[in-house]
């Protein structure tokens, strides 16, 4: 069965005001548009375009009621909820620092705040439910910019050598290497990654009378120097002076350094596994999550911070950038496949797979699918039935249809169930 679904854009403030509506195809409405979901997620469930169709209003709504006929019945037995959420993502200002926990931390962790008594709608609630949140973001725009995982400690490093270097040159005025002792002073530690978060968190988020807080005012004053725009590590000081002027003063400033700076190109992916600190920067991008709403935050944000639990939560083992390269399926078709069964997401080019044996561009369905059309229409196809998705429209397709084939001049995102 193939149900046309969609929703309202989320009006967060660092969303887009833009690319949401061109990537739909509707004129933009002037205001910002962060966040399209399409998914089951109680904070907003896809609404059935078609209502009297299923008797339904939302995806939520027919999911509880039936779950058998929309998620099978593998799924409806293993507690009757979609696993995943897809979502169009449009960042034209920094998000926050964050991480997700693991399945363990996440049931621990709801549990213990559900013994405490702490609201679902508290300030300071940490988990608002039992699920862990891994994600990946997939390029849609010419280029997608983050933060994500914690830099090799050479390149630490060398962003410390060039701050030292600019300092010593007076490129911010009277030369003050006490800060960026403070700075060396933790990242010189047995626990150089953590130790250097805790303190700025702890002693950086008190006002402007820390030593924290010192050390942010000098690191952004000469990541805007000369000596540091044309060092190998531009991209991150520019990314300084971008947060600076969002959130000044927030230790996350200084944080930012101490992690890989990502410049995605258009198709390209990330893949943020549990304890994975990441803040999205700007861009357009497919977004595929596991449905939980558990977030750790770290910084640039005016909303809670528990350290303690952050610090639990993070990895902080040095990493290369998580790329997630696609596997390639057939003419037109890739997936990206992360290691996780909650999702995977396909992406079919319908103009490149017309040509195309139709059996090396077939999806295999094990559970419910999600379709989102990009530049063009496109048309859906299963064991029972086809439906056609116009540019920027969605569908979710029951798994009793088995696979899916794609035709047309658009582009098919499909997210589904692992395997």
């Amino acid at each position: 069965m193939f149900v046309a679904i969609g929703n309202t854009p989320r009006d967060y403030a660092w969303g887009s005001t833009t690319a949401i509506a061109g990537f739909r195809g509707v004129p933009a409405s002037g205001a910002p548009e962060a966040e399209l979901w399409l998914g089951a997620h109680a904070g907003s469930p896809a609404r059935v375009t078609d209502p009297g169709e299923l008797g339904y209003g939302d995806l939520a709504e027919w999911i509880a009621a039936d779950p058998e006929t929309a998620l099978g019945p593998d799924l409806a037995a293993r507690g009757a909820r979609l696993p995943f959420l897809l979502k169009v993502l449009a960042a034209a200002e920094p998000l926050s620092l964050q991480a997700h926990p693991t399945p363990e931390q996440a049931r621990a962790g709801f549990a213990r705040e559900e013994a405490e008594g702490v609201e679902l709608t508290a300030y300071d609630r940490n988990y608002k439910d039992e699920f862990h949140k891994p994600e990946l973001i997939v390029a849609v725009s010419d280029t997608f910019d983050a933060l994500s995982g914690f830099r090799p400690l050479d390149e630490v490093a060398g962003v410390l050598r060039v701050l030292r270097e600019a300092d010593a040159a007076g490129s911010a005025g009277e030369s003050q290497p006490g800060a960026l002792d403070l700075l060396a002073e933790r990242l010189e530690s047995a626990q150089p990654l953590r130790d250097t978060v805790e303190w700025l968190l702890r002693d950086g988020r008190g006002g402007d009378t820390g030593e924290a807080a010192w050390v942010v005012e000098r690191v952004t004053a000469l990541a805007a120097s000369a000596i540091a725009l044309e060092s190998a590590y531009a991209l991150s000081f520019e990314t300084v002076g971008a947060l600076a002027e969002a959130y000044p003063g927030d230790p996350g400033i200084v944080i930012s350094l101490l992690l890989n700076r990502v410049r995605l190109v258009r198709g390209e992916s990330l893949y943020l596994a549990a304890g994975n600190i990441h803040a999205y920067l700007e861009g357009l991008g497919i977004e595929l999550m596991a449905a939980s709403d558990n977030v750790l935050r770290g910084g640039l944000t005016p909303k809670h911070i528990d350290v303690d639990e952050l610090l639990d939560v993070l990895d902080f083992t040095p990493i290369a950038p998580p790329l997630l390269a696609p596997e390639r399926l057939g003419v037109g078709v890739e997936v990206f496949r992360p290691d996780v069964p909650d999702f995977v997401l396909y992406r079919v080019d319908g103009a490149a797979v017309g040509g195309a044996d139709a059996a090396t561009a077939r999806i295999p369905l094990d559970g419910p699918a999600i379709v989102v059309a990009e530049g063009g229409d496109v048309v859906v196809a299963g064991a029972s039935g086809a439906a056609s998705v116009a540019r920027g429209g969605s569908l979710y397709a029951t798994p009793d249809e088995r696979h899916l084939t794609v035709t047309g001049d658009g582009i098919a995102w499909i997210a589904t169930t692992g395997r």
